[in-house]
């Protein structure tokens, strides 16, 4: 496993053309995004208040990753737009997952829907078959509380995520890896992992949690 700080946008420049099997990421949805999370306060996400990086990054993903590979890339009904274009300028765009969560986000509580999901850019460089039974492209995780990070993903979907589209000992690349949740699944899954984080704080979370997660012994 790799784990670096760093802007992904510089860090990405050395990794190898074609060297990656998946990027599973959760990127900052460009929506100035600030928790309300009413037990702990979290600050703002760096880089959340614009989407200029985008095609930069975009082009930087398709570069790195090898030929006829899978990929997921989270992100919010705010910018659904400009990231499906940004990335289907240069992937096959195949679908977008809904991730169905076990409550309610809180929002505008008198005039508005209870939003109770989040979308996941299902992507392809080539074709990539999947691995076991075909699925709906509805998910349904719990939500994780937060303990890590203001937008901390569950581990068990991104390991499900991990296993229908990747194999063991392939390389899984998170450009935005925040408290290493897909840091973590990698582990437990046996994927090789190099995880990106710009922010100091929760890269040293991420490395602490990865260190702290027991390396599973298994080939298949």
């Amino acid at each position: 496993m790799k784990l670096i700080q760093g802007d992904c946008l510089e860090v990405m420049k050395g990794i190898e053309d074609g060297s990656v099997d998946m990027v599973l990421t959760d990127p900052p949805y460009g929506m100035s995004f600030r928790s309300n999370y009413r037990k702990k306060k979290y600050r703002g996400i760096k880089s959340d208040t614009t989407l200029d990086w985008l095609d930069i990054f975009v082009s930087e993903c398709f570069r790195v990753a090898k030929n006829n590979t899978a990929h997921y890339v989270f992100c919010s009904f705010h910018n659904i737009d400009k990231f499906k274009r940004a990335f289907e300028n240069q992937f096959k765009v195949k679908n977008i997952l809904i991730w169905e969560k076990n409550n309610t986000s809180m929002g505008d509580l008198a005039g508005d829907f209870a939003p109770k999901y989040e979308m996941i850019l299902f992507l392809h460089k080539g074709r990539r078959t999947i691995n076991g039974k075909r699925d709906a492209n509805i998910l349904k995780f719990s939500k994780t509380g937060n303990n890590y990070h203001p937008t901390q993903k569950p581990v068990d979907m991104c390991e499900y995520l991990l296993a229908k589209f990747s194999d063991v000992g392939n390389t899984v690349l998170d450009p935005f890896m925040g408290s290493g949740t897909t840091g973590v699944a990698c582990k437990n899954l046996n994927r090789d992992f190099i995880g990106i984080e710009l922010d100091k704080t929760y890269f040293n979370i991420a490395k602490k949690r990865i260190a702290e997660t027991p390396k599973l012994l298994f080939t298949n």
